[in-house]
């Protein structure tokens, strides 16, 4: 049996380290959680009066080695608001498991983070969709064939058996389609990776019900919604799935559109945080 208990530690280990290096009068005033992805760890440069803490500082945080993920909890303000940011984040295909997956935003919440806002980059699958579009999440399809709440029951972590009919607060997902910037709704399929989908897959989620996918940010979903977080999701549609695309597809294009998204990110989520905060 996987043994909870100890990640319960690993949780607890980090979150005692940050408090001593942060202070708990900023600790205690963070406000928003934010997590960066694929192409949009530069965001972490327009945190005001930040203090930066690399992961690898962190006892027990993994640490990510994919091109265009940062590697640094950045705390400070966005928008006024102090929030504590993820430059980067690891993933399932990188060999952790989904415990390791979650870890920091796990130690966020344990913190006191009550709002989190989980970006990504994603290949578009919506009709209406195309590169360079953003998408807030309405929902997700889990098809990782993993789960972040497997193993004994742990009450720090969660009911046993959580509720997830609203995993993406309805709330915050108003809050960010009024925040300047044009927001499609849609749903987010996370798969394993790290092999971009076959036309044939890419068919298959599309008849699912998916709007975008990617191979991130579901299981970080499903922890934070069991612990009591108010989560919203934000996909960038760095380009547009197997078989919808006319060309070959490559992690480059990913970063890519990262960087010319982020003028377009950084008043969105600069006003999103100053909304909510």
């Amino acid at each position: 049996m996987i043994d909870t208990s100890t990640e319960l530690q690993n949780v607890e280990r980090a979150a005692a380290a940050l408090r001593d290096r942060l202070g708990e009068p900023r600790v205690a005033s963070l406000r928003v959680g934010l997590v960066l992805g694929s192409g949009l760890k530069d965001f972490g440069d327009e945190v005001q009066e930040p203090v930066v803490v690399p992961f690898a500082d962190v006892p027990g945080w993994p640490v990510p080695h994919v091109q265009g993920h940062g590697g640094a909890l950045v705390t400070g303000k966005v928008g006024g608001v102090p929030v504590a940011c993820l430059t980067g984040r690891v993933h399932l295909y990188e060999g952790w498991s989904p415990f390791e997956v979650v870890r920091a935003v796990r130690t966020l919440r344990l913190l006191g983070v009550e709002q989190f806002l989980l970006t990504n980059a994603a290949g578009g699958i919506g009709e209406e969709l195309s590169p360079g579009d953003l998408m807030v999440l309405t929902d997700h399809l889990n098809l990782t064939g993993g789960s972040p709440l497997v193993g004994g029951h742990v009450d720090a972590f969660g009911p046993r058996f959580p509720d997830q009919s609203r995993v993406y607060s309805p709330r915050l997902r108003q809050v960010l389609t009024t925040c300047g910037q044009r927001l499609r709704p849609g749903v987010y399929a996370g798969l394993l990776g790290p092999s971009y989908e076959t036309p044939a897959e890419v068919r298959m989620l599309r008849a699912l019900g998916a709007d975008a996918v990617g191979m991130s940010t579901v299981h970080e979903a499903i922890a934070l919604n069991a612990m009591g977080a108010e989560i919203a999701g934000l996909s960038l549609v760095s380009n547009l799935a197997a078989g919808i695309a006319e060309h070959m597809l490559s992690h480059d294009e990913v970063v890519q559109a990262g960087r010319e998204a982020k003028g377009a990110l950084i008043e969105l989520v600069t006003e999103f945080c100053r909304r909510i905060g």
